[in-house]
């Protein structure tokens, strides 16, 4: 199992579109995804404060194809890449995800 935050907006549009996409599928030709115990840093670097997003629960046997994991910037860390679209199907669960009362994101309990 893979996370992905966003916000709860293009959450609802993917539903409509059967699919959800990212502005990084079309600027790198990937989705950025992370493990349960990673998903805090880049929700916190990218998205301090925001009150507005969900993390998606993906389910990897249930993509296209296998994600890809590779270095994330600026850390020694590997994280899993989605090269395409990821269908509706495979997202098991939504979740809210709010930040701390300083803004950042804590690493999710009870997932992954």
């Amino acid at each position: 199992m893979i996370l992905h935050f966003c916000t709860a907006s293009d959450w609802a549009d993917a539903q409509r579109a059967g699919e959800y996409t990212a502005d990084s599928l079309r600027t790198e030709g990937f989705i950025h995804c992370s493990t349960a115990a990673q998903v805090h840093i880049p929700a916190t670097m990218l998205a301090k404060g925001r009150t507005d997003l969900v993390l998606l629960e993906i389910d990897e046997s249930r993509l296209p194809e296998p994600p890809r994991w590779e270095p994330g910037e600026g850390t020694d860390l590997t994280f899993p890449h989605v090269y395409g679209p990821i269908p509706i199907h495979a997202v098991l669960a939504v979740h809210p995800y709010p930040p701390e009362p300083d803004g950042s994101f804590a690493p999710p309990t009870g997932l992954g």
